[in-house]
C-alpha cells in the first residue's frame, strides 16, 4: 500500500511540474508579446512625435510677408499690386497652391494663379515694360477668380509662368483687378475703404493685407501698406 501511494505521489509531482513548465513559458510568451507592442508603438509614437513637431516648425518658422501694397487709380482705385517674399528659412513656396482672400467691405474674393493656362497673367519681370509696374499685361483679363504674377526678384529662376515657386530672397508682385463686372469687387476701391485679407500659402503664416485707402485720391500712384 506505501508502495502505491508513493507511485501516486511521484506522478502528482511530475504533473504540478509540467503544469509550472506551462505556466512559465505562457509567461514568457505574453511578456514578449507585450514588449513587442510596446516597442511598435513606441516607435510609432516617436514618428508621429518627429513629424508633428516639423509640421509645427513649418507653420510657425515660414510662410509669406506682405511687405508693400501699391494701388494705381482710374477714378478710384483700380488695380492693386501686392509684393509679397518668404520669411525666413521658410522652404519653397508654390504660388500654384497658393490662394489670395481679399474683401472690400462688400464683396470677399478668393484668388488663385491661373497662368499656367494663360500666359497673360505672368511676366517674368518689369522690364518688358520698361520698368514701368502697371504697364504690364497681367491686369488686362483678370477675373474675381485669379490674380496674376509679376517677378521683382528671383536669383535662381525658380518662378516660372507654369511653375511659380519661390524662395530665399525671391519677391514677387501678385496683381489684382479690381473693377469691372469680371473684377475682383466688380468695382474701384472708392475712398475711406477699409480693405483686408491673407496671401494663405500651402504651408506656413501667411502674409497679411490691412489698409484703408486714403480720404482723397491725389495721386494716380497710391501707397497704400
Amino acid at each position: 500500500m506505501k508502495k502505491i501511494i508513493e507511485l501516486f505521489w511521484k506522478k502528482d509531482v511530475g504533473v504540478v511540474g509540467i503544469g509550472a513548465m506551462i505556466v512559465f513559458i505562457a509567461m514568457v510568451l505574453v511578456a514578449g508579446i507585450a514588449a513587442s507592442v510596446l516597442i511598435q508603438t513606441s516607435g510609432k509614437l516617436e514618428t508621429q512625435a518627429m513629424q508633428s513637431g516639423q509640421q509645427t516648425i513649418d507653420e510657425v518658422a515660414s510662410g509669406l510677408a506682405v511687405f508693400d501694397i501699391v494701388g494705381k487709380k482710374s477714378t478710384d482705385v483700380r488695380y492693386l499690386a501686392i509684393t509679397v517674399r518668404p520669411r525666413a528659412g521658410t522652404p519653397d513656396i508654390d504660388l500654384n497652391e497658393s490662394v489670395l482672400v481679399i474683401s472690400d467691405e462688400i464683396k470677399k474674393v478668393v484668388l488663385i494663379y491661373n497662368g499656367w493656362t494663360d500666359a497673360g497673367h505672368y511676366e517674368s519681370s518689369v522690364a518688358t515694360a520698361t520698368g514701368r509696374l502697371f504697364a504690364t499685361d497681367t491686369w488686362t483679363d483678370l477675373t474675381s477668380e485669379e490674380f496674376g504674377i509679376i517677378v521683382l526678384q528671383d536669383q535662381d529662376s525658380s518662378c516660372t509662368q507654369t511653375n511659380p515657386v519661390i524662395n530665399k530672397g525671391d519677391k514677387v508682385v501678385l496683381t489684382v483687378q479690381c473693377w469691372t463686372t469680371v473684377g475682383a469687387f466688380s468695382r474701384e476701391i472708392p475712398e475711406r475703404t477699409n480693405v483686408f485679407g491673407k496671401v494663405i500659402p500651402e504651408v506656413g503664416s501667411p502674409g497679411v493685407i490691412s489698409f484703408k485707402t486714403p480720404a482723397s485720391y491725389s495721386n494716380t500712384l497710391l501707397d497704400l501698406q
